[in-house]
């Protein structure tokens, strides 16, 4: 099977559907935040081995501790990724914690603080002009 072949991109996507379902109402672990969503997974070709990109909102000590708690579950969830996914082996999943929501978020941010300060700075500049011209037309 081909990396990018239909085939491994359904399983890909029915493995990261039933991760989602694992994680958010399968494990009762305290250290996994209950705000963690799986971004995206990569099964390899051979189904040995599988990457889950997993998003989590909050603190950089709370993704710590969600990647911990899911690393130490990761049999439990493999187990039940095979009770759930009909797999000819059951993928050993690595879980990578996935910051480009938080990166987008922060480069949201920074965008609306720049266009903020351009918006003061044009303000400044129009009230600036304006006293200009009425100063012209007082001394006239």
């Amino acid at each position: 099977m081909r990396k990018n072949s239909v085939k491994n991109t359904r399983i890909n996507g029915e493995v990261q559907r039933v991760l989602a379902e694992i994680i958010r109402g399968g494990i009762k672990d305290p250290r996994i935040a209950p705000m963690t969503s799986v971004v995206s997974v990569e099964v390899a070709p051979d189904l040995k081995t599988c990457k889950a990109w997993i998003s989590v909102f909050g603190d950089e000590k709370a993704q710590e501790e969600t990647l911990a708690g899911l690393q130490s579950a990761e049999g439990y969830i493999r187990n039940q990724l095979a009770r759930t996914v009909n797999l000819r082996n059951t993928p050993q999943i690595t879980f990578i914690m996935d910051r480009s929501i938080a990166y987008g978020v922060d480069m949201s941010r920074r965008i609306d603080e720049v266009l903020e300060k351009d918006r003061t700075a044009e303000r400044k500049a129009d009230t600036e002009e304006a006293g200009t011209a009425e100063h012209d037309e007082n001394n006239r």
